[in-house]
């Protein structure tokens, strides 16, 4: 008799859980979810005027530091992006900035957008939560999205809208 229940909350757990290493996840509708054109080459000014936005719309913006060609950055914009995902593009004004791979030597693009917000790079994405004035909310879970494509969709959704 437990055999069954076992197995059955085994399976139910299976279909919650992120995925492994090397198994590829998808999203509906998105040919490849680890690759987004999202980043913006030359971020400052698309940071300039989300700020801007922000202090005009009482929202907060979320500063996204990845690069399109980074699994997990991609995996995120990319998630971002899907209807389920509406409530947080409604709640910040977001951007996402392309600072390519700075935690990889020679891999780093705009090096000026981490500095001007005091934002030490540990793995992309980089995730910041910025009030209307440009100071971070979220220093210390900020370098914590480096695993975005192994994360769960409802954790990313949870994290984001708390």
């Amino acid at each position: 008799m437990k055999r069954p229940i076992t197995l059955a909350f085994a399976t139910a757990l299976l279909t919650l859980a992120p995925a492994t290493a090397g198994e590829k996840r998808t999203i509906p509708g998105v040919e490849d979810a680890y690759k987004s054109d999202a980043f913006i080459a030359d971020p400052m000014p698309a940071i300039d005027a989300a700020l801007a936005a922000a202090s005009q719309s009482g929202k907060r913006v979320l500063l996204i530091m990845g690069t399109g060609t980074c699994h997990d950055s991609a995996w995120l914009a990319n998630l971002i992006a899907t209807d389920r995902f509406a409530p947080v593009r409604d709640r910040y004004e977001i951007v996402y900035a392309d600072i390519g791979m700075p935690h990889v030597r020679g891999l780093g693009r705009n090096p000026d957008v981490p500095k001007r917000f005091r934002v030490r790079i540990k793995g992309t994405p980089t995730v910041t939560i910025l009030d209307a004035k440009g100071r971070v909310l979220n220093r210390k879970a900020a370098p914590k999205w480096r695993n975005a494509a192994s994360r769960s969709d409802d954790d990313i959704y949870n994290e984001l809208m708390n």
